[in-house]
């Protein structure tokens, strides 16, 4: 019966992220609900404990979210590094920036993926060989679809978010908490998403 739990657990995120999400043709907001809604039935299904409050969780997320954003203030500062983000298109689809980073990016992505894969998957593997891997694997694997939709090169993204995967199941597991990756994945995704904005806008006050 774990074995099987354990099947069906790696199984149903890529199968919801690339299959049925898709098919159900929602709009950005709608996604967003749904991702939040599969991700809480997910936690419930399999038991799963994402320990959100935890002061290491929030220790650990913070110090690391800081480092990525200290990366991207250094990258804005230097012109040779800020030519990069200049040169990417600010993608909030179907809604403004603000809504894209101040909702969808937290709420419909990094808190459901990382109760779904840190929260949810990790524990549900934790006595499997290779557990680490496996998940890492399969968070990759959740990215086709989105990838295809934004017009990215599937293979280098999978391979990029199952190395990120890595990472963030490692905070877990030093911090005991979902908190931590979820910080860091927020960091990254959100620095991101500004990134480009923030390049114009500092090449604006040199010119």
């Amino acid at each position: 019966m774990r074995r099987l739990e354990r099947v069906a657990a790696l199984i149903l995120p890529p199968l919801w992220s690339n299959r049925v999400l898709p098919a159900l043709d929602l709009p950005l907001r709608g996604r967003t609900a749904a991702n939040v809604a599969f991700a809480t039935g997910y936690t419930k299904l399999f038991r799963g404990n994402p320990n959100w409050l935890s002061p290491s969780g929030f220790r650990w997320g913070l110090s690391s979210a800081a480092v990525v954003l200290t990366g991207y203030a250094v990258a804005l500062a230097i012109p040779s590094l800020r030519r990069l983000p200049l040169e990417i298109a600010v993608r909030a689809p179907e809604t403004s920036t603000l809504e894209w980073i101040a909702l969808h990016i937290p709420v419909g992505t990094v808190l459901a993926e990382e109760a779904i894969f840190r929260g949810t998957l990790d524990p549900v593997l934790a006595d499997s060989v290779g557990a680490p891997v496996i998940g890492a694997i399969d968070f990759g694997l959740w990215h086709i679809q989105p990838a295809r939709a934004a017009g990215d090169p599937v293979l280098p993204t999978i391979l990029a978010t199952t190395l990120a995967g890595l990472v963030f199941t490692e905070l877990r597991r030093r911090s005991g908490s979902a908190t931590a990756p979820a910080l860091l994945h927020l960091a990254i995704n959100a620095g991101g998403a500004l990134a480009p904005t923030a390049a114009r806008w500092v090449d604006g006050l040199g010119r």
